[in-house]
């Protein structure tokens, strides 16, 4: 195989790996800017405009390939695809959760409480008459187990969840006869 027909099949192939990088990184560094992960934000905008000055270099070389072309628009698609895979792996963050429930909460509350979290119980008045109006900080890789438990305790409250950027103190969850509860939580606190 000569240099030509390999520089005509690997470079695209390098420019669609560098931009799913760069474009990955990308992804995260928004994510941690929003977070307010400054020094991790800067570190990550370093090596995403060194990537991606590396493949537009390709490219702006080899501007009589067009599958170079097609790489590097391809590697943006894939890299914004893996790059929002990668934030949900990591699970970056904490998120308020609030529950609406016309139904007695007491079980629901306890039991969260006895898991470790930080519950705050408001009775409230809805469209149809009184509701228990609930409201908890947990930390986003938590968040399947604590929907768990509100679907297993009332299956029909309503329950939003939003993305918190700051938590001033930290919640310290009850000891219990078995040790600490294997859920940490984190309550908003004036």
């Amino acid at each position: 195989m000569s240099a030509d027909t390999l520089a005509l099949i690997s470079i695209p192939i390098l420019v669609f790996l560098a931009r799913i990088l760069d474009v990955s990184v990308g992804t995260l560094r928004i994510i941690f800017v929003s977070k307010g992960f400054k020094n991790y934000a800067a570190l990550l905008g370093f090596f995403e405009s060194l990537v991606w000055i590396l493949a537009v270099s390709q490219v702006m070389k080899h501007m009589d390939n067009w599958v170079t072309y097609a790489s590097f628009a391809l590697g943006f698609a894939v890299g914004n695809y893996v790059g929002m895979l990668l934030e949900e792996r990591i699970a970056i963050g904490n998120q308020i959760i609030r529950i609406i429930t016309r139904h007695d909460a007491t079980e629901l509350v306890d039991f969260l409480r006895e898991s470790g979290h930080g519950v705050t119980s408001i009775d409230a008045e809805g469209d149809d008459g009184p509701v228990k109006l609930l409201f908890t900080v947990a930390r986003r890789r938590k968040l399947e187990t604590i929907i768990g438990v509100i679907k297993r305790f009332n299956p029909q409250a309503f329950y939003t969840i939003e993305d918190v950027r700051f938590v001033k103190e930290a919640f310290v969850p009850p000891v219990t006869g078995r040790g600490m509860v294997p859920f940490r939580a984190l309550r908003i606190r004036k």
